[in-house]
């Protein structure tokens, strides 16, 4: 069988391999019922879900119909610029608060790109910042330092 786009047929991979490892530890917590759910069951079903499209998209990239393209080669420095901007974030958020943490959430992982511009960068964590505000402060009420240790 050709593998017509590796792109594809990997990620589909990927994404079942995710899925069926989510849902098989779901499976260590109580199911429920579709009417009265368990904590167990979004889990489990999410994964179901993912694996299912995941599914999807790996026979896609074995049809004729899509264009061949190859996996290019591992990129260390984008991985590590973004994964180490949300290590950074979680790091962060508490001595300088969450404005200061997002922006350089933002920062750190806008420099993994390689169209990378200040413009769009600083537009991104000014929404960013504006989003999370109204989303997690004001409308779920969660409890985060907004502002560094020293100002208070």
């Amino acid at each position: 069988m050709l593998i017509k786009s590796q792109k594809d047929f990997w990620s589909g991979v990927m994404f079942i391999a995710i899925g069926l490892f989510f849902a098989w530890f779901a499976t260590d917590y109580q199911m429920g019922t579709a009417a009265r759910m368990g904590p167990g069951y979004f889990p489990f079903w999410l994964g179901i879900i993912i694996a299912v499209l995941g599914a999807l998209i790996g026979i896609g990239g074995l049809r004729r119909s899509t264009p061949a393209d190859k996996v290019g080669k591992f990129d260390f420095r984008v991985n590590i610029l973004v994964l180490g901007s949300a290590v950074l974030f979680g790091l962060l958020l508490r001595p300088l608060g969450l404005y200061a943490s997002l922006f350089v959430l933002v920062v750190v992982s806008s420099l993994a790109s390689h169209e990378f511009g200040w413009k769009v960068t600083l537009a991104n964590a000014v929404f960013l910042i504006l989003f999370s505000y109204f989303a997690f402060i004001r409308g779920l009420g969660l409890i985060f330092p907004l502002y560094p240790w020293f100002i208070g």
